[in-house]
């Protein structure tokens, strides 16, 4: 939804242009209803923003005209760049224009000479073409529009079961609601409700490498677990170097500078050396009773350069993959030329490692969110 969102909103002005009030909270209704169509299908968008943007029987001939004409981008001459499973000459849909600079405008929007006026749309995939530069070689102009590209993607890691019932299509009959409506009926059931285990989002748990050796990547990372924790809303994050230091507090910081002035401040170790067996340690016998209740995802991000003994992070990585619900290692070293994962750490961890992922472009963690949005109830038994 984020690739898409500020086309949505130049289609709304371009209703409201040719007349149809829409309204902010049925805009909102349409961002939650379109993830449940086709978005490839010209009549399923069509049939739903009709449906919720639509008032009127007389404001439906100027939505046509709005709509076809939204929809009529390659044919007016301003083809967008189609994706490469595109097929050329197709009518893109709303979702797949987000990958094009402009978009024609609409149909009474027009400059003083009568000429069409294309409106920019800003979306993280045509942000300077830095979607695959690696972080280390992003200049701070371009580290921040990646770093506003990050905190639109969608984290979801997945939910979890819990013991409490809800109402909804279950295995089981609901018996006390039975009872209360039986008493409308004269004692006769005349339906029997069902209810269903509640379910609630996975937590997310960030254990990150600050050492020296991940000195080219840190400030994007902590970027990322700030725009991560502005997102989800039961985050824990750790930074370590030789060792361990909670920093969830300071993630909460609304700008995004002041979360990493404040958290290069309370790490004492900041870019010394690497222990990760010892900062696993560290991690499991103080935080893990405290932090990994409700089955969280873990996100281990580290180059895997260590100093510590590989025996204790062998036995320490593997306490805490038993802890939680899926163990992610992010590695800003894959990808580079001639990287193998052949450092004694990383032969002793990587076989309690659900995931080994690599985290040094956009696309990147967008791949990285698509696959935690992706997880499935029993993700580990996927292995």
């Amino acid at each position: 939804m984020p690739r898409f969102l500020d086309n949505l909103l130049v289609f709304g002005r371009a209703l409201r242009r040719a007349g149809i009030d829409v309204h902010p909270g049925r805009m909102l209704d349409l961002v939650e209803a379109l993830p449940h169509v086709d978005l490839a299908a010209r009549d399923e968008v069509y049939h739903t923003c009709r449906a919720l943007l639509v008032h009127r029987p007389e404001q439906i001939a100027a939505f046509d005209r709005t709509f076809d004409e939204f929809w009529r981008a390659q044919e007016i001459g301003r083809t967008p760049r189609p994706r490469s499973s595109g097929q050329p000459g197709r009518p893109q849909p709303i979702a797949n224009a987000a990958i094009s600079e402009t978009v024609p405008a609409a149909v009474d929007d027009r400059a003083a000479d009568g000429s069409p006026i294309d409106v920019a749309l800003k979306t993280w995939s045509d942000r300077g073409g830095i979607a695959n530069k690696d972080f280390a070689d992003c200049t701070p102009a371009e580290l921040a529009n990646v770093s506003a590209a990050l905190a639109i993607m969608a984290w979801t890691p997945g939910e979890r079961r819990t013991r409490r019932w809800a109402r909804g299509r279950g295995p089981r009959v609901d018996l006390r609601r039975a009872v209360a409506a039986s008493r409308r009926t004269g004692g006769d059931l005349a339906q029997l409700p069902r209810r269903r285990r509640r379910r609630t989002p996975r937590p997310l748990v960030l254990l990150c490498d600050v050492s020296g050796s991940m000195e080219r990547y840190s400030r994007m990372l902590l970027l990322f677990a700030h725009a991560i924790t502005r997102r989800l809303m039961r985050v824990e994050a750790f930074l370590f170097s030789t060792q361990l230091t909670r920093v969830t507090r300071h993630l909460h910081e609304r700008r995004a500078d002041a979360a990493l002035a404040a958290m290069s401040r309370a790490v004492p170790d900041w870019s010394g050396g690497t222990r990760i067996g010892g900062a696993l340690g560290a991690f499991n016998q103080r935080w893990a009773r405290r932090v990994l209740n409700g089955g969280p995802v873990v996100l281990l991000i580290s180059d895997g350069w260590d100093r510590g003994e590989p025996e204790q992070l062998r036995r320490e990585i593997a306490r805490l993959q038993r802890s939680c619900h899926r163990l992610v290692w992010l590695n800003p070293l894959i990808g580079t030329a001639d990287y193998a994962p052949l450092t004694r750490g990383l032969q002793a961890a990587l076989p309690y490692v659900d995931d080994f992922l690599p985290a040094r472009t956009l696309t990147n963690f967008a791949d990285l969110a698509t696959h935690l949005n992706a997880l499935s109830p029993n993700a580990r038994s996927l292995r």
